[in-house]
C-alpha cells in the first residue's frame, strides 16, 4: 500500500479554526501509482507548503508516517533550496525507518536530489527504483532528464573551460609579445 498522497487529490484542513480546506494537487497517475515526472516537478505555493508544515508541527512527537511523507514531498516541491534539502533529509529518514515505504521514497529522493543538482545521488536512487521496478516509466523519464542535465552541464562546463583557456592564451600571447 502506498501513500494516499500519491493516489488521489489531497484535502487538508487549513491551520485556521474554520472548516475551509485546501486541495494541494491532483496528480496524473500512472499504472505504478506514482505521479508523472511533470507532476512531481511542479512547485507548491508557500501557502500550500504552510498547510503541510502546520500539520507536521501539530502532530509533534507523534507525527504519522503519512504526515512526514506529505511534508517531505511538499518540501521537495519547494522553490527554496534549503527546504528541498530538508525534504530529502526527511525522506531519507522514512526510507531507513519504514521498509515498506522505500519504493515511494526512492522516486522522491531521486527527484529531490535532481532538483538540488545532486545528479549522482539522483541517479543512484533512480537506478535502485529501476532494480525493483524495471518497467517503471517515471523512473525511465527521470533517468533521461538526469542524463540530459548532466550532458548539458558538461557542455556548459567545457565551454567555460574553453573560454578560460582562450582568454589565458590571449593574455599569455600579449605578455610574450611585449618582451
Amino acid at each position: 500500500m502506498g501513500y494516499g498522497l500519491l493516489t488521489r487529490s489531497i484535502d487538508l484542513a487549513s491551520a485556521h479554526t474554520h472548516t475551509h480546506t485546501h486541495t494541494l494537487f491532483t496528480a496524473t497517475m500512472t499504472d505504478n501509482n506514482l505521479p508523472t515526472l511533470a507532476d512531481a516537478d511542479i512547485c507548491l505555493s508557500d501557502s500550500q507548503l504552510e498547510v503541510l508544515k502546520k500539520q507536521y508541527i501539530r502532530e509533534g512527537e507523534y507525527v504519522t508516517e503519512q504526515t512526514r511523507f506529505n511534508y517531505a514531498w511538499g518540501l521537495i516541491k519547494s522553490k527554496n533550496r534549503r527546504e528541498q534539502t530538508q525534504g530529502v533529509l526527511l525522506l531519507t529518514e522514512i526510507y531507513r525507518e519504514v521498509p515498506d515505504r522505500r519504493r515511494e521514497c526512492l522516486f522522491y529522493l531521486a527527484v529531490g536530489h535532481f532538483r538540488l543538482g545532486n545528479y549522482n545521488d539522483a541517479r543512484k536512487f533512480n537506478e535502485s527504483l529501476l532494480e525493483f521496478e524495471p518497467n517503471n516509466s517515471q523512473a525511465y523519464a527521470l533517468r533521461q532528464q538526469i542524463d540530459d542535465r548532466v550532458a548539458k552541464e558538461g557542455y556548459i562546463g567545457m565551454a567555460i573551460v574553453g573560454t578560460v583557456a582562450a582568454v589565458g592564451t590571449i593574455i599569455l600571447t600579449s605578455l610574450l609579445k611585449k618582451k
